[in-house]
């Protein structure tokens, strides 16, 4: 923790939210949107400098090139609420107007077989009006003449809503208004999650600090902590930390046009950055869970791995300089790479937020909204997200999203 301890104003709220990153704070925002909602909330996070949290690491782009249908529509409302961020916060004029830097996602298949996934992948974006496009060798070298395609059998990519967009102002500006909206928001811990007698429901939290707190619902969006949140309650969930490394480079002959997000077979992936910069991220494939606190740079993956995949990939690459680099976290569901969201079979007031594996920047809009919905309602209103249900890992049933970075 940062070092500050705080304690809440009340013993009881209608809603205490566990972490307070992107997902907690949409969540919470989205509760003061919602006229039918008129209880209390509390939003409990370990460090309020959020320096080591998934969304502190985050690479701020979103696209719509899912192999779920219902991942391509959650993405479709990310891109919505950003463009139209002042409308959708209320005609603040505080709030900034934002915008996607749309340079797209290109997704570079080496082999038949995962051209044909990129083929069934376009089939289910397009159905649901996403405007992928699949590109041969010749085309691709066309378009984007930098690329080594000597190996490449098949592209896909999205110039429509995929790219970059500036994830930290909707934080801070769901954050800003929640508070001003009376959530209220403590840096401290949950160290134990209370039963009541009968053991059907969460009664209460206990606080680092020593507080008992009363909650009518509970919100896990504790990110890459959230099977050690779920474990308080006698719970398990298959979410754990995956380190995934970011280095930021400047080229000494930059490109003379746009960088889309390009994920190489191997899985390396390069973007635009700007002023001639770019940004390279990937993981070794040995990709075992870490601890929470594991942020430790491994040196040699960068240049003895990331670096000849790019620079093979585009030779303009080969001579660049490092600018930055820094380790993250990714809220990894290992059971099948996707959210998992809404109440516990058993204890229903226990709400999960979690398992994003990679996407949870761009999926925090629908996500928030949709959670304050089950919160209000018991239901979802507007986005169904209850294919993401617990009950599908309780039952063994997976929905396996394959394309995941």
């Amino acid at each position: 923790m940062a070092g500050r301890t705080e304690t809440p104003i009340r013993a009881s709220y209608d809603v205490i939210v566990v972490g307070g990153a992107i997902m907690g704070s949409s969540t919470a925002w989205f509760l003061t949107q919602n006229s039918d909602f008129n209880g209390r909330i509390l939003v409990i996070e370990r460090d309020m400098s959020y320096e080591s949290c998934s969304t502190a690491h985050t690479n701020s782009c979103m696209r719509q090139q899912f192999s779920a249908e219902l991942n391509v529509r959650i993405s479709q409302y990310a891109a919505d609420f950003v463009k139209n961020l002042r409308s959708h916060m209320g005609g603040d004029e505080r709030v900034p107007d934002l915008s996607i830097r749309s340079f797209g996602y290109m997704y570079l298949a080496d082999t038949d077989g995962f051209a044909e996934v990129l083929r069934k992948n376009q089939k289910i974006q397009a159905a649901a009006g996403a405007g992928t496009r699949l590109m041969d060798p010749d085309e691709i070298k066309a378009a984007y003449p930098f690329y080594n395609v000597d190996d490449i059998v098949l592209g896909s990519i999205n110039r429509v809503d995929e790219g970059y967009w500036d994830g930290a102002a909707v934080f801070d500006w769901w954050r800003r208004q929640a508070r001003e909206r009376g959530v209220e928001y403590i840096e401290n811990e949950v160290v134990a999650i209370n039963r009541n007698a009968a053991g059907t429901r969460v009664q209460s939290v206990t606080l680092k600090s020593g507080e008992v707190i009363a909650c009518g619902q509970l919100v896990n969006a504790s990110g890459p902590r959230a099977a050690i949140t779920a474990r308080m309650a006698g719970i398990e969930v298959p979410v754990e930390p995956r380190k995934r490394y970011t280095w930021i480079f400047k080229a000494d002959k930059p490109l003379d046009r746009d960088l889309p997000l390009t994920i190489d077979p191997s899985g390396v992936h390069v973007r635009e950055n700007g002023g001639g910069t770019y940004m390279c991220g990937g993981h070794p494939d040995d990709d075992p869970a870490v601890a929470c606190d594991d942020f430790t740079m491994d040196f040699s993956f960068w240049e003895n791995h990331a670096w000849p995949i790019i620079a093979t990939r585009i030779p303009q690459f080969e001579a660049i300089k490092v600018q930055s680099e820094w380790v993250g976290h990714y809220a990894m569901n290992a059971f099948d790479q996707n959210a998992i969201v809404g109440p516990h079979p058993e204890l229903q007031n226990f709400i999960f937020l979690n398992g994003f594996s990679g996407h949870g920047l761009q999926q925090a809009p629908a996500m928030g909204r949709g959670t304050a919905e089950w919160l209000t309602y018991g239901e979802y209103r507007s986005l169904d997200l209850s294919p993401f249900c617990y009950d599908r890992i309780f039952a063994r049933d997976a929905i396996v999203e394959k394309a995941v970075i």
